[in-house]
């Protein structure tokens, strides 16, 4: 199985897999093969997704403590500015 580029690609493989499976109409033997790829493609999806949430949580925690920055500006700076 070579590797999706996507995970858009992953899981459209991962329902097209899905979908043979469940029609019936796969051997016991393709059906191992089968089953064999779709779950290197729930890994693959899997860790990408890790991946994307902690980039996520990265974003958060940046944009949290740029928010406490300019909070602690305005504290230190005294009164709050008026536009």
């Amino acid at each position: 199985m070579k590797a999706p580029k996507t995970f858009e690609e992953g899981m459209t493989r991962l329902e097209d897999i899905l979908a043979r499976m469940q029609s019936g109409e796969v051997t016991l033997a393709e059906s191992v093969k089968l089953y064999a790829e779709a779950a290197g493609l729930v890994e693959y999806c899997s860790r990408t997704l890790d991946k994307v949430s902690l980039q996520m949580d990265e974003i958060d925690l940046r944009l949290a403590g740029a928010g406490r920055d300019g909070e602690n500006e305005t504290v230190r700076g005294g009164a709050e500015e008026k536009p």
